[in-house]
C-alpha cells in the first residue's frame, strides 16, 4: 500500500492549484461565489452515495466535500479573512461550547459525571444557539435560517423554529385538515383560471405537506427523494418492458402506458 497523504499535503496541493504563476487556470479563476454550485453538487452526490449504501463512493464523496472546505479556506487565507486553522479552531470551540454535557468546564478532556438524556441535550443546545444569535443581534425566532437552503428543508426549519414559541398545530390531524383545505383552495384557483393564485396555492400546499411530514417525524426532503427514486426505477422498468417488445414508450397510448406502469409496480 502506498503512503497515505496527510491533511498538510492536501493543504499544500490547494496552495499549488492556486499558485498565481504555476497553478491551474480554472482554480485560479474561482472565487467564493463561483464554487458554491460545486459545493452543493458535491453534498448532493454524497447524499446519493449514502442513500445507496455505496460506502466506497461515500468515502470518495467525503473527500470531494472536504476539498470544498479546503478551497474556501485557501480563498480566505489569500484575502487575509481566515485560514484552515481558524476554521478548525472555530468549529472545535463551537462543538465544545454546545456540548457542556460532554466537555466539563469547557475542557476537551473534561469529564461530566452523569449522563444526560436526549431531551435535555436538545433543550441545552437550543438555549446555547439562542445565546449565540443574541450575540450576533439575531433576535427573531426565524433569525439565521439560510435563504439559500433548498425549499423543502428551509420550510421545515422555519416551521420547527415557529413551533418552539408555540406557533404550531397540536397534532398531525390538524395539519392534515390544513392540507385538505389548501388542496380545495388550489382546485378553486385552477378552476378560476387564476395563474398567479394557482402558483401561490401550490406553494401553500407544499408548505402544508412539509408541515405534515414534520408532525409525522419524517424528513420532507428524504421522503420526496425516495418517491423520486421509486418513480425512476419503475419508469426504467417500463422502458425495459417496451424494449423487450422492440418498441419505444412513445409508441404506446395512454391506456397501454398505464398497463405498463402497473406491470412495473408489480415487479
Amino acid at each position: 500500500m502506498s503512503e497515505s497523504y496527510s491533511l498538510a499535503v492536501l493543504l499544500r496541493v490547494m496552495e499549488r492549484l492556486r499558485d498565481p504563476e504555476l497553478g491551474c487556470p480554472w482554480d485560479l479563476d474561482q472565487d467564493f461565489r463561483s464554487i458554491v454550485p460545486s459545493t452543493l453538487e458535491e453534498c448532493y452526490e454524497l447524499a446519493e452515495a449514502i442513500e445507496h449504501d455505496d460506502f466506497p463512493h461515500v468515502a470518495e464523496e467525503l473527500g470531494d466535500v472536504l476539498f470544498q472546505v479546503v478551497f474556501y479556506a485557501q480563498l480566505g487565507r489569500e484575502r487575509e479573512l481566515f485560514n484552515f486553522e481558524s476554521v478548525v479552531h472555530t468549529l472545535v470551540d463551537k462543538l465544545v461550547r454546545r456540548h457542556p454535557h460532554v466537555f466539563a468546564d469547557g475542557e476537551i478532556e473534561g469529564v461530566v459525571g452523569k449522563r444526560t438524556d436526549v431531551a435535555d441535550v436538545k433543550t441545552t443546545w437550543e438555549a446555547i444557539k439562542q445565546e449565540e444569535r443574541h450575540a450576533r443581534q439575531q433576535t427573531g425566532a426565524l433569525a439565521d435560517v439560510p435563504v439559500a437552503l433548498p425549499a423543502l428543508p428551509r420550510a421545515q426549519k422555519l416551521q420547527k423554529r415557529a413551533a418552539r414559541v408555540g406557533f404550531d398545530w397540536r397534532d398531525a390531524d390538524g395539519v392534515l385538515d390544513k392540507v385538505e383545505e389548501e388542496f380545495r383552495e388550489l382546485r378553486a384557483a385552477i378552476e378560476s383560471g387564476d395563474s398567479e393564485g394557482t402558483a401561490e396555492e401550490v406553494g401553500d400546499l407544499f408548505f402544508s405537506l412539509v408541515n405534515l411530514s414534520r408532525h409525522l417525524k419524517l424528513d420532507a426532503e428524504s421522503a420526496l427523494r425516495h418517491a423520486s427514486i421509486k418513480f425512476e426505477s419503475r419508469f426504467k422498468t417500463m422502458e425495459a418492458i417496451a424494449a423487450g417488445d422492440e418498441r419505444d414508450l412513445a409508441d404506446f397510448d395512454e391506456d397501454q402506458l398505464e398497463a405498463l406502469w402497473q406491470q412495473a409496480k408489480a415487479r
